[in-house]
């Protein structure tokens, strides 16, 4: 276990994952017991008066040592990535680059954690909102950004000075060990950051004793829509705020004015990086009717060029995580191909490695339309008009990504106005991300917000403080 800025033994054993192309062991860690999760809180709730007695200058610099020390190791986090998670080399090594923007933006933020003064109807009272670092948070990262979402389920938290412990995944649990090491080779205090590994099989043990411990304060989650809910309803009856970034089903809308090529570009990006296997990826595509027929067909052709095999080759697709992700969403296809859907591109797998895949003629009725894939796999629906467009990008139960493509930016931004989602992009992919913008989604896709001043508010605690005249006047 990552405890105290030092790997220290566990109390329990090991456990293995396995590489989903080669079946290989990739990496062997602690399998956590609830004594681990308690010294990994106690570390951290040790640490948090020194570290949050810093000033803003050094964990400044702290933090952009960080940054330095995750891009001086991409060449292991890439090898350790492709093995642990299936994703192809060039998407672990846009993890790390991107990852260390996102330390060095929190870096920026440290002087940003601002109060002010209120004014006040009592004489001679001085009267201020002031922010304050919470205490131990946990943070809770998924495997799909491996070290993009574990960086910054921590970062953040870091820069307001909090103390965290990062639940690693059990996908990737080296990875995310490794994000500590190097925040705490940049000269953070010890058990400021402590990260706890665990299997499969001991997650919901662990998860619960990490939100139910009584020097936790808050939580951040970024997973499932599945998983969030019971993290959510574990920390409901503590009153302990959380953070949720769940599932997604992206639609993104095709007017009838848009440019098809540049639709096209946007919409292989948005549903084939990293195999689909992103909060934001491209699901849905809602096209217009009128100009439905060619865009399928450039979509068609542009998703048939695509390479798909062994990471470790020169590939765009890698492998999914896990072969029962590709049966399920085989399931999916196949059902819709029987309801009347058209593959026009690629198609089911019986193997980790899937082709990138164009479902067309998917109905509102058709599984397809509504389930998460998390796979290489987008649907085509095809819209009366703008308001039909409109309609059918509501009809799901998630609300994190979208995005529209038009040439009458009114008519555009009008459309985006009216989906329901955290985040839409006019004339750009679902899959897009700045670590200074309020990142989150509505529905069942989560609630809080990442990054920039609402990052701020989601991770520190806002108090009303007053300097008063102590002979004032009181009526007995």
């Amino acid at each position: 276990m990552f405890i105290n800025g030092k790997i220290e033994e566990p109390t329990a054993t090991n456990f293995q994952r396995h590489d989903p192309v080669t079946g290989d062991v990739a990496s062997t860690m602690p399998d956590a017991s609830d004594a681990d999760v308690d010294r990994a809180i106690e570390a951290a709730s040790k640490a948090f008066p020194a570290w949050s007695s810093t000033t803003p200058g050094e964990r400044r610099t702290v933090l952009m040592k960080a940054a330095d020390k995750l891009e001086s190791r991409t060449d292991e986090f890439v090898k350790v990535g492709i093995a642990e998670t299936g994703a192809t080399g060039s998407w672990i090594g846009f993890n790390v680059s991107f990852a260390a923007s996102l330390l060095r933006e929190a870096a920026a933020m440290t002087t940003q954690i601002k109060g002010e003064i209120i004014p006040s109807n009592k004489p001679g009272s001085l009267a201020m909102a002031m922010r304050q670092p919470v205490g131990v948070l946990v943070g809770m990262a998924p495997w799909n950004a491996p070290i993009i979402l574990g960086v910054r389920a921590v970062a953040l938290p870091l820069a307001c000075g909090n103390t965290v412990v990062l639940k690693a995944s059990e996908i990737c649990p080296r990875l995310h060990q490794m994000i500590g090491e190097c925040l705490c080779d940049a000269g953070l205090v010890d058990g400021a950051l402590n990260v706890v590994t665990h299997s499969a099989e001991r997650a919901p043990s662990v998860v619960a004793r990490l939100i139910e411990h009584p020097k936790v304060m808050r939580i951040n989650f970024t997973g499932s829509t599945r998983v969030g809910k019971i993290v959510a309803s574990l920390a409901a009856p503590h009153l302990k705020p959380v953070l949720l970034e769940l599932g997604g089903k992206a639609p993104l809308i095709v007017l009838d004015d848009a440019d098809l090529d540049a639709a096209v570009k946007a919409a292989a990006f948005g549903s084939f990086m990293n195999q689909g296997q992103i909060c934001m990826s491209t699901e849905r595509i809602i096209v217009d009717e009128k100009v439905a027929d060619a865009f399928v067909q450039k979509l068609s052709e542009k998703a048939a060029s695509l390479p798909s095999g062994n990471p470790r080759e020169n590939v765009v697709l890698g492998a999914l995580y896990d072969i029962k992700s590709t049966r399920h969403v085989s399931e999916l296809i196949d059902k819709a191909v029987a309801q009347g859907a058209k593959i026009t591109a690629g198609g089911a797998s019986d193997s980790t490695i899937m082709a990138a895949t164009v479902v067309d003629m998917v109905e509102q009725e058709m599984d397809l339309f509504h389930e998460e894939t998390f796979a290489p796999v987008v649907c085509v629906t095809r819209a009366r008009n703008s308001e039909h467009a409109i309609e059918l990008a509501n009809d799901t139960i998630y609300g994190l990504s979208a995005a529209v493509f038009g040439s009458d930016i009114n008519r555009t931004l009008d459309v985006a106005k009216r989906i329901e989602s955290g985040i839409c992009h006019i004339n750009g992919p679902t899959v897009f991300d700045e670590g200074q913008m309020p990142f989150g989604g509505m529905k069942q896709s989560g609630y809080g917000r990442f990054g920039g001043m609402a990052g701020i508010d989601a991770f520190t605690e806002l108090r009303w403080v007053t300097i008063e005249n102590p002979k004032q006047h009181y009526p007995f």
